[in-house]
Parts: structure tokens; sequence; C-alpha cells
């Protein structure tokens, strides 16, 4: 079957670009966009959604970092080998993801600030060296442990047990839950995971540097930004 103009209806604004990708991936897995396939025109996407081109594009580009689409001159395609794909594009799991973000940033953003002023200079050389052990080639798992350990000795140095302690129960319910686990590891999200270690390499080293610099708004600035960016990859670019 082969997608022609006006095969697509309009989408809800409120979340434009994930729709339209979410629309696009819905129709590669059916199989009315084939293996090989030419996708239609940016600007009759454009048309058939009735959104704007900057939303299309993000759209494409969220597929062909999953592997789904392919850029040939100034064409896209569908790739002619796909990866596994899962049942939908949308389901509950970014919505509990997004919920533990939320927790997250409410707990830890003020508690780096305390881990600034309070970690001792032996805490301070533990999360530097621990920032400094970060690789973009690390595998999966080895990533998720360390960036576990990373985080936790942040909340280990702030100088409040019982905050420490709260800010661990949210972490274990992060690295544990399997919405989070599904979606960093299903085949699909490989190369959308592999970006999103190798921009964690600069946040984490950032996180630390201000940590070594004793800079409250400095840290506060950076663990805001590194949530921000996860979250953001996590619900944009993983399927």
């Amino acid at each position: 079957m082969t997608i022609v103009a006006g095969h697509f209806g309009p989408v809800d604004r409120r979340t434009v670009s994930q729709e339209v990708r979410d629309r696009l991936f819905e129709a590669i897995r059916s199989g009315a966009l084939r293996p090989g396939a030419a996708l239609p025109s940016e600007r009759s996407l454009c048309d058939d959604f009735g959104v704007a081109r900057t939303s299309v594009r993000e759209a494409i580009q969220g597929l062909v970092s999953l592997g789904l689409l392919e850029r040939r001159s100034n064409r896209t395609y569908v790739a002619e080998l796909l990866p596994d794909l899962p049942v939908s594009a949308a389901d509950n799991r970014k919505v509990k993801v997004s919920e533990l973000f939320e927790v997250r940033e409410a707990i830890e953003v003020p508690m780096v600030r305390l881990t600034a002023a309070r970690a001792s200079d032996r805490q301070r050389a533990e999360i530097a060296e621990l920032a400094g052990r970060f690789s973009p080639r690390m595998a999966v798992e080895d990533f998720r442990r360390q960036d576990y350990e990373f985080h936790s000795k942040l909340a280990a140095a702030c100088g409040n047990d019982l905050l420490a302690e709260l800010y661990g129960k949210v972490l274990d319910r992060l690295f544990h839950a399997n919405e989070f686990s599904s979606l960093l590891t299903a085949t699909v999200n490989r190369r959308a995971v592999r970006q999103i270690i190798r921009d964690s390499v600069a946040s984490h080293q950032a996180i630390a540097d201000a940590v070594m610099r004793r800079s409250a708004a400095d840290v506060t600035a950076s663990v805001e930004a590194h949530l921000a960016q996860v979250e953001s990859q996590l619900n944009a670019e993983l399927i």
C-alpha cells in the first residue's frame, strides 16, 4: 500500500511532533508504509497533519534516530531492514517515567545545593572520580550502574540523612522500574540510547565540576539541565 496525500488527519496540537511521529510509526508498524517505501514530502505531510514543517521534521528525525527511516539524497525512505517493533509507540511507560522525573527534580535540585555547600573534600573527590569514569562507549547496563552510584554519592554528600534516604527511594524506583528499563533496552531504541549516554557524559562532568567549585547556582543549573535533557530524550526519541 502506498501512502498518498490526504491519508493522515489533523493532530492534537498539544503534542504535535510526538503525535506526528507516533502516527508515522503506526503506519510503518502496520505495513501501510512498507520497508523501502518513500515517505511523502514534508509539504504533503504538513498538509495531511495540519501542522508546521518544524514539527514534521522533528518527528522524522526521531524516527531516523530509531533506525525506522533513512535519508537518501533529498528524500526520506522507510528502512529496508526494520528493527523489532513494539506493538504501539504510545503507552503508559512514558507517563510513569515523566512522573518519576517530576519527583526526582523536586527532590534532587534542592538536595544538590546542599551537597555543593556541605560535601567533604573526600566526598567531592569521589564524585569527581565517578564523573570522570563515564564514557560515550559504555554498555547500557554499565552506564546505569555508574549513573545510580553517581547520583547516590550526590545524595550521601548533602549532609541530611533523611533527605538522602528519601532520594534513595526515588532512585530505586527509577532504576528498577520496568517502564524505564524496557525503554532503554528495546532494540528499536538502541541508537537513541547511545545518544543519551553520550550526552550524559558531559552532563555528569558539569555537575561534578560545580560540586568541586562549591557553586550552588552552577550545580542547580547543571542538574536541572541534565534531568530536562534525559526526560526530553526519553519521551521524544524512544518508543
